[in-house]
């Protein structure tokens, strides 16, 4: 998977060293090199650009400042030879902070971080338990232990495969929003239920592993019909 970047930069010298750099990192595609910051920001409003090389001392806009203005959001690496800016660029998000001239070891050190970074928003990390408050404590309650979810009003009773339910103090809204939405549905204002906990649906009724039976209102008719489908 390529790793879209462009490099900015005041100093030819600097943007040869980035290019010969970036040429090195199978993963890394170069699209463009921009010697001043005002083309690079009109470039990067029409162009889907993934990590931005970037110094800060320009004549026309302190990278800086184009990093805080930017529409898109692309990875930041800054690259200048000023440390006093380090903070700044933490307070950014930056992804790494390089220092002239950069050594390409520390270079690769930093793209190797972006990479990292690169990965995990593709292909974020699949979400195995969840987090609730209950009785004066934080609980973490497993996906795979989950049946169903009952509204209570103000409160949510979780029903568990092994475990005691669990009663905490949150709408089922919040909780769809906290779930895998192809491993949970909801199929009634009152209910959640867990995909692989059904055993049937029969008369828009569904029958749970635990043999317990819930109805499945009128509003969310299409979940027999996708389950059926599955």
């Amino acid at each position: 998977m390529e790793i879209r970047c462009i490099v900015i930069d005041d100093e030819p010298p600097a943007l040869q060293v980035m290019s010969r750099y970036i040429e090195q990192i199978p993963y890394l595609k170069l699209l463009r090199t921009f010697d001043d910051a005002v083309s690079a920001t009109n470039y990067l409003q029409s162009k889907p650009v993934d990590l931005l090389f970037l110094d800060i001392h320009m004549p026309d806009i302190n990278g800086m400042d184009l990093a805080r203005n930017l529409c898109s959001s692309p990875m930041l690496i800054f690259t200048t030879a000023y440390k006093q800016y380090a903070y700044d660029g933490f307070e950014l998000a930056a992804v790494d902070y390089l220092l002239k001239p950069i050594p390409f070891a520390r270079f690769e050190k930093a793209v190797v971080k972006a990479q990292a970074s690169f990965l995990q928003q593709q292909f974020p990390p699949a979400i195995e338990h969840i987090f609730v408050y209950s009785s004066y404590q934080h609980i973490k309650i497993p996906l795979h232990e989950i049946i169903y979810i009952e509204s209570l009003e103000d409160y949510l009773r979780i029903h568990l495969a092994t475990q005691p339910p669990v009663l905490t103090l949150m709408t089922l809204k919040k909780m769809q929003e906290k779930l895998p939405q192809e491993r949970f549905k909801r199929i009634h204002r009152s209910y959640i239920v867990a995909v692989d906990k059904i055993r049937s649906v029969v008369s828009r009724k569904v029958k749970l592993q635990n043999t317990t039976e819930l109805p499945v209102s009128d509003s969310y008719g299409d979940f027999i019909r996708n389950w059926k489908q599955q």
